[in-house]
């Protein structure tokens, strides 16, 4: 399944990462991959990504590897942004942005999401 793919955005071009419903490490896995393969193959500080979380699950394996995928894709990111966040996928997020130093605002639609990165640059 390709969970990472860019889309357009009044004019400008957006990483969007579904990772939607994501539930096993497995799952994960392959996302973060496929990020990693995007978003590095790109300038650095050119990227706008958006992610969507809704109806994940995290582990402490799958924590630390989206740890480490937004680490390693920090050099590259413009502008980041989340949507699809409840209950414990906060704290993960938390976790993540405390870890990484990464301001990625969260949003309750995607299409808010999508205006507030194209203002970003």
């Amino acid at each position: 399944m390709i969970r990472v793919s860019f889309i357009e955005h009044r004019g400008k071009r957006i990483a969007y990462h579904d990772f939607s419903n994501v539930g096993t490490l497995q799952e994960a896995t392959e996302a973060f991959r496929q990020s990693a393969e995007l978003v590095r193959a790109q300038p650095q500080g050119s990227v706008l990504t958006l992610t969507n979380v809704e109806g994940s699950r995290f582990n402490k394996d799958i924590l630390d590897g989206l740890k480490t995928l937004t680490a390693g894709n920090k050099p590259y990111v413009k502008a980041a942004c989340i949507v699809g966040l409840s209950g414990l996928q906060r704290v993960a997020y938390l976790a993540v942005t405390t870890f990484t130093g990464r301001h990625m605002p969260t949003f309750a639609t995607a299409d808010k999401a999508k205006d507030w990165l194209v203002e970003q640059t």
